[in-house]
């Protein structure tokens, strides 16, 4: 059983928790994720680790209710536990091969959109620690969507950058607009982006940053479902290869991912007759099993 230590609510529907994991906060590292469980009824829900405090023994999770099980978890409260919690999974960042030397050569941005906030966090907390201050973008849709917005400035002061699509707060208009104001305008020169939100923010991050000639990382948390590769929900092309994001990342050259794709696909999964057509015209690729062995039969 894995005790909830601390509740906080973020936003509307967004919520963040401390949960008593030992063993995983040992372990994570940024970009990993876990599979959460609330009981024995309950489903299995894949989560970034957004913090993790290694000598008490804790990890921090943030999701935004959506639905039935989302919901269950936000009426638990401290002293409640978790009957399952499984992780780290996943790869972690690539920036964590990097030694601190090569970190300090590079500019990397971050560009966070809505609950994607979240595994931004831990990756600039991390790099903060090797001396690395980033620039981040974060977006959301209003005012009352911006998340951990004080725990970002925490660690990078004023390269933290907060846009709204309805100009009620920061700066009016979406993360691709202030992306590409702090290159052509402010003169700003990026080695590498992470981009991290809703497939169709980082379907046009990707495309802008493509433009500007900036190597950029989306993460594809977003279509995780089961977290093992054994549902096929998170099959994409990445390239002309076939990958899965809960096995082969969640993070991947965004240059390379066929996001129409994957959005479709996500569109097709949803439904049951998706699931089977899915099934169906994949074959062998539908599964991802251990991500090693080429799919499931």
């Amino acid at each position: 059983m894995y005790k909830i230590i601390t509740k906080r609510k973020l936003a509307e529907q967004i919520w963040v928790k401390d949960l008593e994991a030992p063993r995983v906060a040992r372990k994570c590292l940024p970009g990993e994720f876990l599979i959460v469980k609330i009981d024995r009824y309950g489903e299995r829900i894949p989560l970034t680790v957004c913090d993790y405090d290694r000598e008490k023994g804790t990890i921090a999770i943030v999701f935004q209710v959506v639905g039935s099980s989302s919901a269950r978890m936000a009426k638990l409260e401290v002293g409640d536990c978790f009957e399952d919690v499984v992780g780290p999974l996943g790869r972690p960042s690539e920036l964590t091969h990097k030694t601190a030397e090569e970190l300090q050569k590079m500019n990397i941005l971050f560009v966070a959109g809505g609950v994607g906030t979240a595994p931004v966090y831990p990756q600039v907390k991390w790099l903060k620690e090797q001396g690395v201050v980033a620039d981040v973008v974060q977006g959301a849709k209003t005012k009352d969507l911006v998340i951990l917005e004080e725990e970002m400035r925490a660690l990078v002061g004023d390269h933290l950058y907060v846009t709204t699509d309805d100009g009620s707060y920061g700066f009016h208009g979406l993360v691709t607009a202030k992306v590409e104001e702090l290159v052509e305008k402010e003169g700003k020169h990026y080695d590498l982006c992470v981009a991290i939100g809703p497939m169709i923010m980082m379907k046009f991050v990707s495309l802008l940053t493509k433009k500007l000639g900036i190597p950029t990382i989306a993460s594809m948390n977003p279509i995780m479902v089961d977290g093992t590769g054994m549902c096929g929900a998170c099959r994409l092309i990445v390239g002309d290869e076939v990958k899965f994001a809960c096995v082969d990342g969640p993070e991947f050259d965004a240059h390379l991912i066929d996001f129409d794709q994957a959005m479709k696909r996500a569109r097709m999964y949803a439904s049951e007759e998706g699931r089977e057509y899915l099934k169906f015209k994949e074959g062998k690729t539908h599964h991802g099993g251990c991500g090693n062995c080429g799919g499931q039969q």
